[in-house]
């Protein structure tokens, strides 16, 4: 019988264990005494990142949960990993290659050995213990061997309007340009099916995640619905790990990522304007206020999205918008045969919906040119 190497003792007292604490310690300490143990411990380590892969997870989803349930040292760590096993890895799609691209720039910070065995050890924990997702990259639910293709020209000027209206303090002008933004993205959504119908083999419904963070999350998700809603995409909410999953046509996903986070940022600066006014009047309730705030918008920016919705194409592009509809549908249903759904909760300050509703007035848009 052979002897287990450091790493596998190491392993064994941190990580398969439900009490890591005193375990944690011996464990770091084995592995801090043996630095003949790091190529086996950073080889563990890109395992278990195949095996998140494996279990549905992108590279965005893990450094997001990371962050979420550790600290800046981890993601660091993490970063070297996921980096580490790219060549390991097989052919990905565009948008998984966007997400290495994306990756932190920041190298892991590199303190004594204990210390750094301490962090690694937490992660791979982390690693271990993350549940199966959905697969986005299957089959059905995109093309993973596509070569990526540049943001298209459209793209650029969409993203150019919403930063402006982000950055603007004055509410008529940011609705405006988000009133541009939102028929660029009509049009762009409009051509993108047309070509698809046209082409011999048009592509398949894709889909992402994007972090729903807390606080407030449930109203975001509303929003994150009602935005995927209007750009001809569904989502569906994993409250328990922090994100949803949009599925849709590739243009619309990025039509959906681009003004959801927009929105939300324009909602923040908004609710941050009001909950001042309400504190200039001796309001204290932060949390019931801006929990109603946020419920209020997104309520709000859903039922003007929905009524725009009906106007953007004429009839003769129905039977096209419609084929694509039955896609995406289709392609929800075979990603999530089960779901459920939830009301908003929290709900209670007056002030902060009659705020929310009047900010969401001014950031959605409500006369887009008709397309035909």
């Amino acid at each position: 019988m052979s002897t287990p190497t450091t790493v596998e003792r190491a392993f064994e007292a941190a990580l398969y264990g439900d009490t890591p604490g005193h375990a944690l310690d011996t464990a770091a300490s084995l592995l801090a005494a043996d630095p003949a143990a790091d190529t086996e411990l950073a080889r563990r380590g890109r395992e278990f990142v195949e095996t998140a892969w494996r279990r549905g997870w992108q590279p965005a989803d893990v450094v997001r949960m990371v962050r979420r349930e550790l600290d800046d040292v981890h993601v660091g760590l993490l970063v070297a990993l996921v980096r580490a096993q790219v060549p390991d890895d097989g052919p990905r799609g565009p948008r998984w290659n966007a997400q290495l691209a994306e990756l932190p720039a920041d190298p892991p910070q590199r303190t004594d050995r204990f210390t750094h065995a301490t962090s690694v050890l937490e992660l791979y924990r982390l690693l271990l213990r993350l549940p199966s997702l959905e697969p986005l990259d299957r089959p059905g639910a995109g093309r993973p061997g596509s070569a990526p293709r540049g943001e298209s020209k459209m793209l650029t000027r969409i993203r150019a309007l919403l930063a402006k209206a982000e950055a603007t303090g004055y509410p008529e002008e940011a609705e405006a340009l988000s009133a541009k933004a939102q028929e660029l993205m009509a049009r762009h959504s409009v051509d993108e099916a047309l070509l698809a119908a046209r082409a011999p083999d048009p592509d398949a419904p894709a889909a992402c995640r994007i972090g729903v963070e807390p606080p407030y999350e449930q109203a975001k998700a509303v929003l994150l619905d009602a935005v995927a809603t209007a750009n001809h995409c569904r989502a569906v909410w994993n409250e328990p790990l922090g994100f949803s999953t949009v599925v849709g046509f590739e243009a619309d996903l990025e039509a959906v990522e681009l003004l959801y986070a927009s929105l939300l940022v324009q909602a923040t600066a908004a609710m941050t304007r009001a909950e001042a006014g309400q504190r200039a009047g001796g309001r204290k309730r932060t949390k019931t206020f801006r929990q109603s705030f946020l419920a209020a918008y997104a309520h709000r920016v859903g039922t003007r999205l929905a009524a725009a919705a009906e106007t953007q194409v004429t009839d003769d592009l129905l039977p096209v918008l419609a084929s694509r509809e039955v896609a995406v549908t289709a392609a929800t249903d075979h990603l999530f045969p089960q779901t459920t759904t939830s009301r908003l909760r929290g709900v209670s300050d007056e002030a902060g919906w009659t705020e929310g509703s009047r900010a969401a007035d001014h950031a959605e848009v409500h006369s887009r040119r008709r397309l035909g």
